[in-house]
C-alpha cells in the first residue's frame, strides 16, 4: 500500500529542519515513543539503524529505524520494520513563499505476514490516519518553538 501526505508548517525549511533532525526533539512529537536506541551504525546517518520502543495501549511495539537517505534539507528517508511489517517513509521539504515549508512524506507498507497483509487489506485508512496523526503533531510541536534558536547568553 502505497499513500503520500501534505503538510504545511509556519517555519522556515532551515528551523523545520534543525527541530526534525533531533533525536531529543522525538518524544516531544511522536506519541507513546518510549525509547530510542541507536544499535548500529553512526545515529542520524545512512545506514545507521535505531531501535524505537513505542507503548501503544496495554502493549509495546519495537521498531528498527534504518535511515536510507540523508541529503538534508530537502529529502531524508528510511525503513521502519516491526513483527510482520516493513514500512518506507521518504520525506520531502520543499520551500514555500513567506517562510514557510511544505513537508510531503511517500509513504509505503508491506505487510510480511497473513495478519498483517489482511490488517492492510482491510484497514488501510488505518495506516494513512496514524501517518498523518505523528506529521499533525510534529507541525503542532514545531510551530509552538520559536522561529529562531535561542542562543544561550
Amino acid at each position: 500500500m502505497k499513500y503520500t501526505l501534505e503538510l504545511e508548517l509556519e517555519h522556515t525549511r532551515e528551523r523545520v529542519i534543525e527541530l526534525f533532525d533531533s533525536i531529543e526533539n522525538l518524544p516531544r512529537w511522536q506519541a507513546g515513543l518510549i525509547s530510542f536506541e541507536p544499535i548500529a551504525g553512526m545515529p542520524g546517518q545512512v545506514g545507521a539503524q535505531s531501535l524505537m520502543k513505542f507503548k501503544m495501549g496495554k502493549r509495546t511495539m519495537e521498531i528498527v529505524e534504518t535511515i536510507t537517505e540523508r541529503d538534508l534539507p530537502r529529502r531524508f528517508s528510511g525503513t521502519y520494520t516491526a513483527k510482520g511489517m516493513w514500512n518506507l517513509v521518504e520525506n520531502e521539504f520543499e520551500e514555500l513563499p513567506g517562510g514557510r515549508t511544505l513537508w510531503k512524506a511517500h509513504n509505503e507498507f508491506r505487510g510480511e505476514n497473513l495478519m498483517m497483509k489482511a490488517m492492510l487489506l482491510l484497514m488501510p485508512g488505518a495506516f494513512r490516519k496514524q501517518s498523518l496523526k505523528y506529521m499533525v503533531a510534529f507541525k503542532e510541536f514545531a510551530e509552538s518553538q520559536p522561529a529562531q534558536p535561542r542562543r544561550p547568553k
